[in-house]
């Protein structure tokens, strides 16, 4: 990233990938080159500042359900952010939260009341730089970082198989925006990876 005349000019260095089959690899370099991006921006008001807190309520669209799985419950998440420092870049700001995320399968193909279960939760915290590079829409980028726990529940009766989870460390790198329809309320939009690849909802500034 460079100045000219005091605005930012984002410029993507590109490296061709000899081979990417891993769909979270494909999302993950999607994300940041949307993020990253390449133009020259005018700089608009400044629609997320300091001391300022938001909280977005969402539904996912793609991801795990998609890959052998029917969905039981589709990907739902709730997070809250505050801004903790701004004029960054003169209309730049940066925020951090915390995220909660469910989401749960059935297995494909299962016969009468025989299947496996499938549910995730992902517990993170989050950072994000803001930068509106249109009127009343806050553009955003971020990182996030936490818990995903698992857990596997076989159904049916006679022979079965015994349950199990477990949890690992998971991390997120996405980008988006809120269109602010008044003061309060805005229509919200990630892409990333985390329980879905595209996340959709509402925020609500408190």
């Amino acid at each position: 990233m460079i100045l000219n005349n005091n605005r930012p000019i984002f410029v993507i260095l590109y490296v061709k990938p000899k081979k990417i089959k891993d769909m979270k690899i494909k999302v993950l370099l999607f994300a940041t080159l949307f993020a990253l991006g390449f133009f020259t921006v005018n700089a608009q008001s400044q629609l997320f500042q300091k001391g300022d807190k938001v909280v977005n309520l969402g539904i996912g669209f793609g991801g795990y359900g998609t890959f052998g799985y029917h969905v039981s419950v589709p990907p739902v998440s709730a997070s809250l952010e505050v801004g903790i420092k701004d004029n960054i870049l003169d209309v730049g700001s940066i925020g951090v939260g915390g995220y909660l995320g469910y989401a749960s399968y059935k297995e494909r193909g299962y016969i009468g009341d025989y299947y496996w279960s499938y549910t995730r939760l992902f517990l993170g915290v989050r950072g994000i730089f803001h930068y509106p590079l249109v009127d009343k829409f806050d553009t955003y980028c971020g990182l996030m970082l936490g818990a995903n726990i698992n857990t596997w529940k076989w159904h049916g009766s006679g022979i079965g198989y015994a349950n199990s989870g477990g949890s690992g460390l998971g991390f997120s790198i996405f980008a988006g925006g809120r269109y602010y329809f008044s003061d309060k309320l805005a229509a919200m939009a990630e892409l990333g990876y985390g329980l879905s690849y595209l996340n959709i909802g509402i925020a609500l500034k408190l």
